[in-house]
């Protein structure tokens, strides 16, 4: 907060001495007060003390729960003739080893056959292949691009552009 004395206001009137005494005095006490203010705030801030306690917060306990392997079985198997989808999958599992096999019909004309068993040694496969793969030979499109007529329109005829040269005034 800032206080303008009278004899700071520019003014065109002529004051008094003693006028002049009291506002030099209540300047002067203005300018007092706001540098005691400055120096409380000095004060405060050097003595503000941050809480000494922190909030404990414990972070969950996580469990990893873990349950014994449970046997089970299953098996699929999808035909399609319209997209040529044709494959099946079997498995089965007793808790330590886990068994199945799978096939899959191969665009050449082959079919996968896949038998694997997963246990305590690790992951093992056998992959076998029936019948032989055909490459047919590629054959060059037996059609030919439609012939067009020329286009039977005529061309607008449009007459040729006649300027005039620019007429002048004689000075």
């Amino acid at each position: 907060m800032f206080y303008f004395a009278p004899s700071q206001v520019r003014s065109d009137r002529k004051e008094s001495p003693v006028h002049s005494q009291l506002s030099q005095a209540a300047h002067i006490s203005n300018m007092k007060f706001i540098i005691l203010a400055a120096v409380f705030a000095v004060a405060a801030a050097n003595s503000y003390k941050a809480a000494e306690y922190a909030p404990k917060y414990e972070a969950p306990k996580y469990e990893e729960v873990t349950y014994a392997p449970q046997p089970y079985s299953f098996g699929y198997d999808v035909q399609d003739k319209e997209s040529y989808t044709d494959f099946d999958h079997s498995e089965k599992a007793d808790g330590k080893v886990t068994s199945g096999s799978y096939r899959v019909a191969l665009p050449d004309g082959r079919t996968q056959i896949v038998s694997y068993k997963a246990d305590e040694n690790g992951y093992t496969a056998d992959v076998k292949f029936e019948g032989e793969a055909q490459y047919p030979e590629y054959k060059e499109a037996g059609y030919k691009a439609a012939a067009y007529p020329a286009p039977a329109y005529k061309a607008p005829a449009y007459p040729a552009p006649a300027y005039k040269a620019p007429a002048y005034p004689k000075y």
